[in-house]
This record gives C-alpha cells, sequence and structure tokens, in this order.
C-alpha cells in the first residue's frame, strides 16, 4: 500500500518474541491483517500506539493474505472510552471482525463506525457519576448507537428488509398494527404475539433510525439480534460473555 490510509485497530495478538499480528479495519481496504514487526520490543513506538480506537494513518507492504505494516501515524488522540462505553466499543469491533469480507473496501460502513465510536465517547461520565463512571443520562444513549450501527451494519451486508410495506399485501405499515418478523421476506401483518411480533410505530421507527422511545429502543434490539445470527454462527460472541461477566444487569450489546 504505497499511499496513507486512515484505519482503526480491531485486534491485535502476539506473534514471535517481538512483532505483533494485527486485525485493522481501514477506509478504502477495508478489514486486513498486518505483521507489525518489531511491535512488541521495548523502545517499539508501536507498543503502544497500534491500540483500538485510536485513529491512525497507515502503509503497509504485501499481495499475500498477510500484509507487512510499513509506516504507522497517530491521527488524533486516542478516544476517551470507558467503562460501559468501551466494553460497547469492543462488541461493536467484534461485530465488524466476524461479518464483514476481508479486503474488501466498505467505505460507508468505516465513517458509520468512527460516528459510532465517537457518539459512544460522548457518552463518558461526569463527576456526579454512578459507580460504573457514567450518568444515567448519558448510559442511556450507548444502546441507541449500537442499534444505530447494528442497523448500518446489515444495511452494508445486503440485508435488505422493508420496514415501511408489509411484505404480504405491499401496503404501507400501519402504526397500530402489529406485524410478524419473517426472515428473508419480511414484515407479515398478524395477530400473533411472540418474539417475532413488531409493531408498525416500532418498524416505521426503524426505517428512520430512531430509537427515542424505550418500547422501540428494546424491539430493535430484538430484530438486529434475530438479523445478525446467520451471520455470525453459533459461536458466541466475546465481548457480550465480558458484558455478562463484567456489568451483569446492565447493558449487555
Amino acid at each position: 500500500m504505497e499511499t496513507w490510509q486512515r484505519g482503526f485497530v480491531l485486534h491485535r495478538r502476539p506473534y514471535n518474541e517481538t512483532s505483533l499480528l494485527v486485525d485493522l479495519f481501514t477506509e478504502e481496504s477495508g478489514r486486513l491483517t498486518v505483521l507489525a514487526k518489531g511491535a512488541r520490543a521495548k523502545r517499539s513506538p508501536l507498543k503502544s500506539l497500534l491500540q483500538p480506537f485510536t485513529p491512525l494513518l497507515l502503509r503497509w507492504s504485501g499481495r499475500g493474505d498477510l500484509k507487512i505494516l510499513t509506516k504507522t501515524e497517530a491521527a488524533a488522540l486516542a478516544l476517551p472510552l470507558q467503562h460501559t462505553a468501551l466494553y460497547s466499543a469492543f462488541y461493536i469491533n467484534e461485530l465488524i471482525s466476524r461479518v464483514i469480507e476481508i479486503e474488501t473496501p466498505y467505505p460507508q460502513l468505516f465513517q458509520d463506525y468512527l460516528t459510532c465510536l465517537t457518539a459512544l465517547a460522548v457518552t463518558q461520565g461526569s463527576p456526579t457519576a454512578n459507580l460504573d463512571g457514567q450518568s444515567a443520562v448519558k448510559q442511556s444513549a450507548i444502546e441507541p448507537c449500537l442499534r444505530k450501527f447494528e442497523f448500518q451494519l446489515l444495511q452494508t451486508l445486503g440485508y435488505g428488509v422493508d420496514f415501511l410495506h408489509c411484505a404480504g399485501s405491499g401496503l404501507p405499515v400501519d402504526p397500530a398494527m402489529s406485524y410478524q418478523y419473517r426472515a428473508e421476506q419480511g414484515f407479515i401483518a398478524s395477530l400473533i404475539n411472540n418474539n417475532h411480533t413488531f409493531y408498525g410505530n416500532e418498524l416505521l421507527a426503524f426505517a428512520t433510525l430512531e430509537f427515542e422511545q424505550k418500547s422501540v429502543l428494546s424491539a430493535a434490539k430484538r430484530f438486529t439480534r434475530m438479523a445478525l445470527k446467520p451471520y455470525l454462527g453459533s459461536r458466541p460472541l466475546k465481548s457480550r460473555e465480558l458484558f455478562q461477566t463484567i456489568l451483569p444487569g446492565r447493558l449487555k450489546g
């Protein structure tokens, strides 16, 4: 890669005694893995630079699956993510790592990712924060960030669900009606009430990514879990397990 690209570290792991294998999400090349030679050495500046949630400028070389990182600079300071916002950001990183194709450009998703991380950073606590370091008001802003990104990710993956029309009749969604979600079909008007039931007002909110109401937010979480399941498979999300261990009873992605 002869030109600089903006990117973020998704995950990193040791390689040999002094190097790192680094999974990146970049603006123009999408997701890829690079070898950062000597990055684990005591005096290497890369050791502290190649961290998740630090905006980076990157260059690499090589044509195979494993590229060699040649230059790295910080494009800005690391985003100030802590507590629930930090765990939420790791959840977003894991989603990207699990579902998008290698070396496929997703420029709009990169912008959505940057917007999501920035919004999560804004939710950081105040001096009057509660015990986990975040005020209740600001913590309540985290879930809408996650749900919005999940919907944007589904759109990027080509998951084309019509939230505005009944899949059975083609009629516009009625805010007062209930609808059954059917995978690969959409939403069909129904009087059945179960885990696949969504109300018309919720579907209309999904279409515009408006998650201010608690009922809509809860329904959105239920829907994205259903819709993402085929992409994630049966292997559990490590970040979700971390939520359940560290923050029992709180936000769990």
